[in-house]
């Protein structure tokens, strides 16, 4: 995405310059080309900096799968082909026709990292991946060809200039804005509308005629349809080759990076109220030789949290730092289980369910994909 947003900077620094005598070297590269530090305890991993694990697209899973995005902007008869690095985040930034991706997509030893710290990777798998590829290459597409100028392009998205909300309030039943991110991404600012709606119009065998007949979002589709064959032979307007925040000058630890995201990740989680839990939960004497409450979440935990996921479109990791708050909270006022497993569980996902819903329609999603 191409907004700048201030909590960034401190994965972009935070270690000492590079010098001649410190800058990356292949030092953890061994003489077959594997990474050494694949091998490594989580916290020696932990301890190295990010711009000395020498990471690359080529001979990773990303090669294949931006080798097959240029094939796609191939097959649509484009002239024009994006440049890839790897990167703290998914993004294209203003006026590059490229797109960063995250370093961790390069090794599945830094998957697995993301993973524990993060509970998903986000992009981790082709189908997701390869979604966001097409979601950022329309990023890429309006940098090399400036098309957020044209009176045209503004009547359908609207003006690029706009500034980046905090936080933005969807309207999942729109007709007027397409499907393809989730949490609504499309309705979060034009670029993000012209993103989604472009990479909806690049997906291989995806009949976006039929799947979007009868919404307003169709005339956006046959305008970027109708745009794309006006442009694709013609040779890019910017041409540059920059990359922004490449691995090699990020200098911070791992550690530190995944220090930095999970605070960033998880601010401004959804309140909960000791009510809530009580009527969840029981605190009287009657039960108190059940399970602890907080027992109970822990054991059921991974099972709720991926399906409120699914349904409300939320990060497990935001879903998970409320269950660990209620974990505590249930301690505090030494709730037990009060009901049948079943029923609480149903009971557990619709509460969850409710906070993120809430959160939505009050401070709206934050702008963090």
């Amino acid at each position: 995405m191409q907004r700048a947003d201030p909590v960034l900077a401190a994965f972009r620094g935070g270690g000492p310059p590079i010098t001649s005598k410190n800058k990356p070297s292949r030092r953890f590269r061994s003489k077959k080309g594997e990474y050494v530090w694949a091998s490594w305890s989580n916290q020696k991993l932990l301890d190295t900096r990010i711009c000395d694990l020498d990471l690359r697209i080529e001979d990773s899973e990303l090669e294949e799968r931006t080798r097959q995005l240029r094939k796609e902007l191939r097959d649509k008869g484009f002239v024009f082909r994006p440049h890839f690095w790897l990167s703290d985040e998914w993004y294209s930034p203003d006026g590059v026709p490229g797109v960063g991706v995250p370093f961790f997509l390069a090794h599945p030893r830094l998957k697995s990292l993301e993973n524990e710290h993060m509970l998903e990777v986000e992009g981790g798998t082709r189908d997701w991946c390869m979604k966001l590829l097409r979601h950022e290459t329309g990023h890429a597409v309006v940098n090399a060809y400036q098309l957020h100028r044209r009176r045209s392009w503004q009547q359908h998205f609207g003006k690029s200039s706009v500034k980046y909300p905090d936080s933005y309030l969807p309207r999942p039943y729109s007709k007027r804005f397409v499907i393809h991110l989730d949490n609504w991404y499309s309705q979060s600012h034009p670029d993000e509308d012209w993103a989604e709606t472009f990479a909806v119009w690049l997906t291989p065998r995806f009949d976006w005629r039929a799947r979007y007949r009868g919404w307003p979002a169709l005339k956006k589709l046959e305008y970027v349809d109708t745009l794309m064959n006006e442009i694709k032979s013609q040779p890019p307007k910017v041409t540059n080759r920059r990359r922004e925040s490449p691995v090699s000058t990020m200098r911070i630890t791992l550690g530190q990076f995944y220090k930095n995201k999970q605070a960033r990740y998880g601010r401004d989680l959804a309140g909960f109220y000791d009510r809530d839990l009580r009527r969840l939960f029981s605190d009287k004497v009657e039960h108190k030789a059940n399970e602890k409450a907080s027992r109970y979440i822990r054991r059921v935990r991974k099972e709720v949290m991926n399906i409120v996921s699914n349904w409300a479109s939320e990060y497990n990791y935001r879903i998970n730092e409320v269950l660990k708050e209620m974990i505590k909270r249930c301690d505090k006022l030494d709730l037990r289980v009060g009901q049948d497993d079943d029923k609480l569980k149903l009971q557990l996902v619709a509460y969850l369910t409710t906070l993120v819903m809430n959160q939505l329609h009050t401070g709206g999603f934050h702008v963090t994909v």
